[in-house]
C-alpha cells in the first residue's frame, strides 16, 4: 500500500525472482507470452522469467549486451558490442541481424525499444562516459541503421506516448528526461526539449517506462527507487522503494499490465550498501496502482 510521505506516494517493491546480476536491465514485457525479458550486461546474457513458474530461462549472448526487443514468440533482437542480433528462443542461436557498430570511439550499445512503426532506436555509450560522443540509432526491420541524435553520454530510457506523437528518452550523464515531437508518417523526431529534471540526490535517471495516463515511471541508479513523472508538469508523483541501491529499468507486466517489473545491479557497490542490499541484482516487483501499455514488436507496425 502506499504510504502518504510530503504528498509524495511510496510504495515497496518486493522480490519477483533473485538473482545476482553484475548489470540486471533492458527490462521488457511481451505480451504474447506472458514472460519478462531482461537482460545482465556484462554478465552478458538474457534472461526470460516467467513469473507463472517462477523459472528463468538464461541464454548466453556471447558479448556484452545492451538490450533486448521482442520479435515473436521464438525470437528476439539484442544489441551487442558487435552490432544487432537476434537470438532464437528455442536452440539459442545467435546471429548477425546488422552490423551496425559504433566505429567513430570505443564503446557499446545500451537501452533501447520499438517504435510505433516497429523500428529499433537504441543508443551507444562510450567506454569512457564523460566522452559524450554516443548515439542513438534507428534500425528498420531490413537492418538499414540511421543517426537519429548525437552527443549522448549514456543513452537510456526511450519510450513513446499512447497517441505516438511524442518520444521521451533519457541521457543518464544530465539527469533529466527530454522530449521529442514523433512523426509517425517518417519515424523522425524533431522539437527537442527537457520535461523532467531529476535531482542529484535522487540519483541518476536509468531505463524508463510508461503507463496508460503518459506518464513515467523512471529507474535511478545510486538512488534505490524508482521515480513516477508527470512529464507535462515536471513533477514528481511518486516513488517505490526498491531494495538494491542502484535500480536500472523497470517495465509493465502481468495479465493486466499492473505489475511493475523492476532490475538491479550489483556493480558498483561499496561493501557497506552489498551487506544492506543482499537481494542487489534480483528482479522486483510491485503494483502500483496503474496500468501500462503494451511494447511494440520489432519490424511490424504496432
Amino acid at each position: 500500500m502506499p504510504q502518504s510521505e510530503n504528498e509524495v506516494k511510496t510504495y515497496q517493491a518486493e522480490l519477483a525472482y533473485e538473482y545476482k546480476a553484475q548489470l540486471g536491465e533492458g527490462a521488457l514485457w511481451d505480451a504474447a507470452t506472458q514472460r519478462l525479458y531482461w537482460i545482465d550486461i556484462f554478465g552478458k546474457e538474457l534472461h526470460v522469467f516467467d513469473p507463472v513458474t517462477h523459472t528463468d530461462k538464461t541464454y548466453d549472448t556471447g558479448s556484452v549486451v545492451g538490450t533486448v526487443v521482442s520479435v515473436n514468440d521464438e525470437k528476439v533482437m539484442v544489441a551487442l558490442v558487435e552490432g544487432i542480433f537476434s537470438i532464437d528462443l528455442t536452440t539459442g542461436a545467435v546471429e548477425l541481424f546488422s552490423d551496425t557498430t559504433d566505429t567513430e570511439v570505443p564503446g557499446r550499445f545500451n537501452d533501447g525499444k520499438v517504435d510505433p512503426n516497429g523500428n529499433f532506436w537504441v543508443g551507444s555509450m562510450p567506454w569512457d562516459q564523460e566522452a559524450r560522443m554516443g548515439k542513438l540509432y534507428k534500425i528498420d526491420g531490413e537492418g538499414n541503421a540511421t543517426v537519429m541524435l548525437t552527443g549522448i553520454g549514456i543513452s537510456n530510457g526511450i519510450v513513446w506516448a499512447k497517441d505516438k506523437s511524442t518520444m521521451y528518452s533519457i541521457d543518464t550523464k544530465l539527469n533529466n528526461v527530454r522530449a521529442f515531437d514523433y512523426d509517425v508518417a517518417t519515424s523522425t523526431i524533431s522539437n527537442e526539449r527537457v520535461v523532467v529534471e531529476v535531482p542529484e540526490e535522487l540519483g541518476n535517471p536509468d531505463g524508463m517506462a510508461i503507463d496508460e495516463n503518459d506518464q513515467l515511471w523512471i529507474g535511478l541508479w545510486n538512488g534505490g527507487i524508482v521515480a513516477h513523472y508527470d512529464p507535462k508538469s515536471g513533477e514528481l508523483l511518486s516513488k517505490i522503494e526498491v531494495p538494491a541501491h542502484n535500480v536500472t529499468s523497470c517495465a509493465f507486466g502481468g495479465e493486466n499490465l499492473d505489475e511493475l517489473y523492476i532490475t538491479t545491479a550489483t556493480q558498483d557497490m561499496t561493501d557497506e550498501e552489498i551487506e544492506k542490499y543482499p537481494l542487489a541484482g534480483s528482479v522486483f516487483v510491485v503494483k502500483p496502482g496503474v496500468q501500462g501499455v503494451k511494447s511494440a514488436v520489432f519490424g511490424k507496425s504496432n
